[in-house]
C-alpha cells in the first residue's frame, strides 16, 4: 500500500480569498501531467463567477526531463500503478476534506488529460464527494473500483470533451472512456472536430453552459 500523496495547500490558487468562500459551490481544477496549478487557472474568464476556483497541484514530479508535476507515474501506454493512483486519490479527497470542513456546499471536478482521469477516479472512488465532473482530454482509466457500482446509481453529471485529433490519449483509452461513460454518469459532451490534446474556445463555451446547468440545478 503507498501512502496517501499529500497535496501542497500552499501551491493552490484560489478565485476568492477565504472570507469569501463560505456556502459557495466549489470547482477544484486539476491539470494534466507534467503541468502545474498555472495553467487551468487561466481558464478562470470562461467559468461563471458564481463558483470559488480553486486549482490545487498535483503531489509528484515527472522524471527529468518532463517538467511540471503529475498526479500518479506513466511507466508506458498501459503501465499505471493502481496504488499510486489510489494514492494520488486518497491525498485529493483529503485536502478536499480540509478546506470544506463543515460547509455543505457543492463540489465540482474539472480536469484536463490525467486531471480528467483523476476526476473520474474521485467519484468511482467516493461518489458522494463531488456532484459533477468536467473532463477535457481526458479518460476513465481501465479497471473496476468499489464505487463503481455505486456510482452507476448516483449516476451524476459528467461533461466529456475531446479533440478529433487528439493523438495523445492512447484510442484504446478512448474507446474504453467511450463505452464506460454511458453506463456509469450521466453523460454529455463533444468531439471537436481538428483539435488536438488541447481546449478550444468552442469547448470552453460548451463547459460554461454545462456549469451553469451545474448551478441551476443546485439553487
Amino acid at each position: 500500500m503507498v501512502a496517501a500523496a499529500s497535496l501542497d495547500p500552499d501551491a493552490v490558487l484560489w478565485s476568492a480569498p477565504p472570507h469569501e468562500r463560505a456556502g459557495r459551490p466549489l470547482l477544484v481544477l486539476l491539470h494534466g501531467y507534467g503541468s502545474n496549478e498555472q495553467d487551468l487557472f487561466g481558464l478562470l474568464p470562461y467559468l461563471p463567477d458564481a463558483f470559488v476556483v480553486a486549482s490545487v497541484r498535483a503531489p509528484l514530479s515527472p522524471p527529468f526531463p518532463v517538467p511540471g508535476h503529475s498526479w500518479f507515474p506513466i511507466d508506458g501506454p498501459q503501465r499505471r500503478d493502481p496504488d499510486q493512483i489510489a494514492a494520488a486519490v486518497t491525498g485529493l479527497l483529503e485536502w478536499l476534506d480540509d478546506v470544506r470542513g463543515d460547509d455543505a456546499a457543492p463540489v465540482g471536478l474539472l480536469g484536463f488529460s490525467q486531471g480528467g482521469a483523476m476526476a473520474l477516479q474521485v467519484l468511482r472512488t467516493r461518489p458522494d464527494a463531488a456532484a459533477f465532473a468536467v473532463v477535457l482530454a481526458g479518460f476513465a482509466l481501465p479497471g473496476t473500483l468499489d464505487g463503481d457500482e455505486e456510482l452507476a446509481e448516483v449516476r451524476p453529471p459528467v461533461f466529456w470533451g475531446r479533440g478529433s485529433r487528439d493523438e495523445v490519449i492512447a484510442p484504446d483509452l478512448v474507446a474504453h472512456t467511450a463505452q464506460w461513460l454511458p453506463e456509469h454518469v450521466d453523460l454529455s459532451g463533444r468531439v471537436y472536430a481538428d483539435l488536438a490534446h488541447s481546449v478550444s474556445e468552442d469547448e470552453l463555451a460548451d463547459v460554461r453552459v454545462f456549469l451553469e446547468k451545474r448551478l441551476a440545478a443546485i439553487s
